[in-house]
């Protein structure tokens, strides 16, 4: 077995983690996956990046990293464009191939958009999709001037688990969960891509196992059918038994007016001392009212084989609430749902309200031997996920 060791930039994101705990948990240990942090390896610094590939000589580069969305200019242009582009150097010069992660943002509105559907590079354009815009750009230059084996894979609005951070799709449940949502802000006509980060880390292995028909090349990473926000929406409040937000569809002009009003409190509110900020997604307040959806024909024409076909945002929802949900209980973010639901063991109201009897059975469990116990644990893991189809209890 030929074994391969590549380096990933942006392992503690969405994608990232889902490409780690694939090659961890999935890959035949072919494979070897470094991720190192930005302590490690800071894509603002040229001289980090010159120094780790010095001393790792790796035989791929993945890049997903990301600033945040509404970080200032600098930032921005330095981890998303500068930075991907020292690593596209970098893969230049080592010959090894470079697979990009990029973002619909590159693309305007619109129905069934090709690969080639970019938005012109202007000034005004905001600093995220400029960003990813200008890597885009620079990497077709380098493919022409010095070589680079480069594969883009743009994604639209990605759902999974395995991420810590309240952004995009889990900011959209977020905000419903905690009833920050009281209205729909979008139309009832406005669809969107979606793409599925459980079925990211096969495509970019298959890439990577078959780069002479992917190298040079941008495919748009999205389900191929397209998503009604509203009704992914009203989908999430029926399962969890909400009232809100309510069926009433906030006018675009109405919505705009009110995040103004809002951010002009934030500041004020700033002028206290006190922390307080905007969630960064409503900078692409806009794109809620604008149906953009990406054609997945490139993709599914080449020779990748979809591994779930029948998986969409929709079939995952159940999975996504449980995960999100409880991980939030557990930081204190919002109010318990169900306990049964949620702490099936009951460990958690053990510890609050009756930790002796707690200890005394972690104490009678200390006595096995824990390894056997783990791989025990896991077996049954395994047979509860073969039911993970079924909608959960507590679901209507």
């Amino acid at each position: 077995m030929i074994k391969r060791m590549g380096v990933l930039i942006g392992g503690s994101g969405l994608v990232g983690g889902g490409l780690l705990y694939h090659c961890k948990t999935q890959a035949d240990g072919s494979t070897t996956l470094l991720a190192p942090n930005s302590k490690k390896l800071s894509l603002r610094e040229p001289e980090d990046i010159r120094r780790y590939f010095e001393s790792n000589r790796p035989d791929f580069i993945i890049n997903s990293a990301i600033s945040a969305i509404d970080s200032d200019p600098q930032m921005v242009s330095e981890v998303n464009y500068l930075g991907a582009l020292a690593l596209a150097r970098a893969a230049a010069e080592l010959n090894i191939p470079y697979i990009h992660l990029s973002s619909a943002a590159v693309m305007p509105s619109g129905s069934d958009l090709r690969e080639e559907d970019r938005l012109p590079l202007r000034a005004d354009l905001a600093n995220y999709p400029k960003s990813k815009l200008m890597a885009e750009l620079s990497l077709d230059h380098l493919r022409r001037t010095k070589g680079l084996d480069y594969t883009v894979i743009r994604l639209g609005v990605v759902y999974g688990t395995h991420d810590h951070k309240i952004q995009g799709f889990q900011r959209l449940l977020f905000s419903i969960v905690s009833g920050s949502m009281p209205f729909l802000l979008t139309r009832q006509d406005v669809l969107h891509s979606y793409s599925n980060a459980r079925k990211l880390p096969s495509f970019i292995f298959h890439v990577l196992d078959h780069l002479k028909n992917f190298s040079g090349q941008t495919f748009n990473f999205v389900d191929p059918n397209p998503v009604s926000l509203s009704q992914l929406i009203l989908t999430i409040k029926s399962y969890l038994e909400l009232s809100t937000p309510r069926e009433t569809y906030v006018p675009y002009y109405l919505a705009r007016l009110g995040m103004r009003c809002v951010a002009f409190l934030v500041r004020q509110i700033a002028h206290l001392g006190v922390e307080a900020r905007i969630p960064g997604e409503l900078l692409f307040l806009q794109n809620f009212y604008e149906t953009q959806t990406l054609s997945a024909a490139a993709l599914q024409a080449s020779s990748f084989t979809d591994p779930d076909p029948r998986a969409t945002v929709f079939t995952e929802l159940p999975m996504l609430i449980q995960y999100y949900l409880t991980r939030w209980e557990q930081l204190n973010l919002i109010e318990p749902f169900n306990k049964e639901f949620f702490d099936p063991r009951k460990r958690a109201e053990e510890f609050l309200r009756t930790p002796e009897q707690l200890l005394m059975s972690v104490n009678r469990q200390n006595m096995e031997p824990f390894l056997r116990q783990c791989a025990l644990g896991n077996a049954r893991s395994d047979i509860g996920a073969a039911s993970s189809n079924r909608p959960p209890a507590g679901f209507s």
